[in-house]
């Protein structure tokens, strides 16, 4: 059943959906539409978890985007309440105003009881769409404790910057969700990334993006590429969506994997701190 424990020994499965979908911008009322039609199939095939796109609600408006945030909080419950009735875990980045009422792309994770068990307000906005003009930058990071182990959110520009991802290693995070809208042409950086950071920190990362396209106006039009992934903490691929055209992908995965991995090459345990250099630095 969605939403149980799954116990097998010592063995942590979870299953997962991934939800690669084209986002009707500043249309949430669609959006909640397909997301609902995604959410019963997911919990049909049985999954614990089903995994949503980066502003999946809304796609990027910047136009629009205020004026919805403000009310998006009965979008944020309603889709607590999918959770709640499909019993599955529910996970993407939506609108949200954050506590000083300042809009932020905000990576919110149900629990199978409607409950929001994180939130995490993306702390690296992309400024070569000035995100930076338009959100907030979160100011923490967010662990959330899970029946299948410790898993940690992120959000699509933060798969850049290492630190992040490896700072959630050391926290004991086995399982990473990173909804994204990454458009070409940077399938090759992509494909690259989220593999490095599951190696890296041998750890899960689910990566789940958009496909369809948005128009920027004079910065250009982006056209995501979908090839949402599930990369295990070898490095291997457990699921992969393909580019290009909407689709619903379930695995199942031993979370409990990444133990298995750190323990057999102790990367983290080899590590030398004192000789890192991670301070602000010379950007100039």
């Amino acid at each position: 059943m969605a939403g149980q424990d799954i116990w097998h020994g010592n063995d942590m499965n979870l299953t997962i959906s991934l939800a690669q979908i084209s986002v009707a911008r500043s249309q949430p009322e669609a959006n909640l539409i397909k997301g609902e039609a995604l959410v019963a199939e997911a919990a049909r095939r049985g999954s614990d978890m089903i995994c949503f796109p980066e502003m999946w609600t809304t796609g990027f408006d910047w136009a629009q985007n205020e004026r919805m945030a403000a009310q998006h909080e009965q979008v944020i419950c309603r889709v607590a309440d999918m959770a709640r009735r499909h019993g599955i875990w529910i996970s993407g980045s939506m609108l949200s105003l954050n506590e000083q009422g300042r809009v932020s792309n905000t990576h919110i994770m149900f629990d199978d009881k409607g409950a929001r068990a994180g939130v995490y307000r993306k702390t690296h906005l992309f400024t070569l769409f000035h995100e930076d003009k338009h959100m907030a930058p979160g100011n923490a990071l967010c662990t959330v404790e899970t029946p299948w182990g410790l898993a940690g959110l992120s959000v699509c520009y933060d798969i850049r910057f290492p630190e992040l991802f490896r700072t959630y290693a050391l926290k004991g995070v086995k399982l990473m969700l990173s909804p994204m809208a990454f458009p070409h042409p940077r399938l090759a950086h992509w494909k690259i990334l989220v593999r490095a950071r599951a190696i890296e920190n041998q750890m899960f990362m689910i990566g789940v993006n958009q496909v369809g396209s948005e128009n920027f106006g004079a910065d250009g039009e982006a056209v995501y590429f979908g090839d949402s992934v599930i990369i295990d903490p070898w490095g291997g691929t457990v699921a992969e969506a393909g580019e290009g055209r909407e689709m619903l992908v379930t695995a199942t995965i031993d979370v409990d994997k990444a133990d298995q991995v750190r323990q057999r090459m102790m990367v983290l345990r080899d590590r030398r701190p004192d000789l890192y250099e991670l301070g602000a630095g010379d950007t100039e």
